[in-house]
């Protein structure tokens, strides 16, 4: 039997919201092993002068820990 765990993690990026689940990945990662999934909870942007200038996601990530 196997038992997961689930972080919340904030990350950002000035590319995309693709980008930003990506560098919530490379951070949780530095400090999470066996990661299982990634849940995107909300999406968000900033907007300067008509333009969105980041993009910001919350997300769960799910990892196994050991016994």
């Amino acid at each position: 039997m196997s038992i997961v765990k689930v972080i919340e993690v904030i990350a950002t990026s000035e590319k995309s919201f693709d980008d930003a689940v990506k560098n919530a990945l490379i951070e949780a990662s530095k400090s999470v092993k066996n990661i299982k999934s990634i849940y995107v909870k909300d999406m968000n942007a900033k907007v300067n002068d008509n333009q969105i200038i980041s993009y910001g996601i919350n997300a769960k990530v799910s990892f196994t820990i050991s016994k």
